[in-house]
């Protein structure tokens, strides 16, 4: 470990961490370019095979960017997608990323340094950066925009340049450091520890626009919303952006011990769907839509308003039915395939709307920290591996074996560090954001 690392871990003063040299190399997890091929004619593409860790070179950190020292990283599943090769080889978008220039070019590398989630300490700003200095301590958000697109002033995510940082672009979290454009750095909430500031800006933060940013669903008071996998990393963040919002949640989760999970979340309603009585065993089939939408009108008396939606293939043709008539399925993502099929009728005909919803900008992902930081929103943090075990982190994360999120351990040598207002941690309630941890250990 550096001496630069042992500083920050030791909690050094900026004049110190600044006196320090950055090491020409650390460790991380990484791709190779030269093994996108490996899964090909293989039914299980297992990730603890293609994610490496070892020792990378320092980049470079343009004026607009910072060297952050990563604490805590976390698993999303765009980092499955990475380490799988699909649905194309994320080399492909480091090197479009590698043609713009010096500052591109420093991406295009026969590795792929993957993670799009993490909390660390500041180490280098570069010379444009204003806003940030050596020693904040901070969260990533990773929707990497380009400052100098006319779009990004209406909508960060309306621009034709924005990437998803650590997927789409390289040095991303799972490493003991990560290059970050300063619009990306966020405060990190003071009560939580490391790993539990590094578990929620993606998932939540695209929550928060799905439903409540201005760009989504536009949820309202008294709205019931069905969240599909109540208790998964999107859905378990959804869940408290209904209840907090005044709306009515519905959660499908899988399993009865997922449904006391997510009722000790406080959500009311919740619908297990290993109970019920689906034709052929599956939400594909044209009639599952009436199970499922008897059992929500079961529950709650009427159909959803809003189906919050990021399964896609296995999901969607039921999603569409069961939307009330005016309704909207928004979608952020389709994890069970790309190809939806459903039946338009119920589409026009009864006047539902599909709201594509991808990411989050900056001012959304900085709401949602603004919430997270008062402990209106909480972590949904399941489980902690090492940086060494960040291929068994994304096989749980790939193979569904997790509640909530999943955290890897970066630089920080153990859990439960980095916790600056144990006060308002106390306040908050230490039980409330330990929820799914302590689920996770019981099951």
């Amino acid at each position: 470990m550096s001496d630069l690392l042992q500083a920050v871990i030791a909690g050094a003063e900026p004049e110190e961490l600044l006196a320090l040299d950055l090491p020409s190399s650390y460790r991380a997890a990484y791709l190779l370019k030269d093994e996108a091929g490996m899964f090909e004619g293989e039914t299980d593409k297992d990730v603890r095979k293609s994610l490496h860790v070892g020792e990378v070179a320092m980049p470079e950190p343009a004026p607009d960017e910072c060297i952050v020292a990563v604490m805590s990283a976390a698993i999303n599943f765009n980092t499955v997608w990475s380490a799988i090769f699909e649905p194309v080889p994320t080399f492909a978008f480091l090197e479009k990323l590698g043609k713009q220039g010096w500052h591109g070019g420093r991406h295009d590398l026969p590795y792929h340094q993957v993670g799009s989630d993490g909390s660390g300490v500041i180490v280098r700003v570069g010379a444009g950066v204003k806003n940030w200095k050596v020693g904040d301590k901070v969260v990533v958000s990773p929707s990497y925009v380009d400052e100098e697109d006319h779009a990004s002033y209406d909508d960060g995510m309306l621009t034709e340049t924005q990437l998803a940082w650590g997927f789409e672009t390289n040095f991303g979290s799972l490493g003991e450091f990560c290059l970050v454009k300063a619009n990306q750095l966020v405060r990190k909430p003071a009560h939580l520890s490391w790993e539990e500031a590094a578990s929620n800006t993606l998932c939540a933060a695209t929550a928060y626009r799905m439903l409540v940013g201005k760009h989504g669903a536009g949820m309202r008071q008294g709205d019931v919303v069905l969240v599909w996998g109540g208790t998964g990393g999107l859905g378990s963040y959804a869940v408290q952006f209904v209840r907090n919002g005044g709306g009515i949640p519905v959660a499908v989760v899988g399993s009865e011990e997922k449904a006391r999970l997510v009722r000790a979340q406080g959500c009311e309603y919740v619908i297990n769907r290993s109970e019920l009585d689906l034709p052929e065993g599956n939400f594909r089939h044209p009639k599952a839509g009436r199970v499922l939408g008897e059992a929500i009108r079961s529950l709650v008396g009427e159909d959803p308003q809003i189906v919050f939606e990021y399964l896609g293939a296995e999901t969607f043709g039921t999603s569409v039915y069961v939307a009330k008539r005016g309704g909207k399925i928004v979608t952020c993502g389709s994890s069970t395939g790309y190809r939806h099929e459903y039946d338009n009728r119920f589409l026009w005909m009864r006047l539902k709307q599909i709201v594509g919803s991808h990411g989050f900008n900056y001012h959304e992902a900085v709401q949602t920290n603004r919430l997270i930081g008062r402990g209106m929103i909480h972590p949904t943090l399941s489980k902690v591996y090492s940086l060494d075990a960040a291929g068994e982190a994304t096989r749980a994360v790939q193979t569904n074996q997790h509640v909530g999120k999943v955290a890897v351990l970066c630089a920080a040598p153990s859990e439960n560090l980095g916790i600056d207002a144990p006060e308002l941690r106390a306040k908050i309630g230490a039980d409330r954001i330990s929820l799914y941890q302590r689920w996770a250990e019981q099951n």
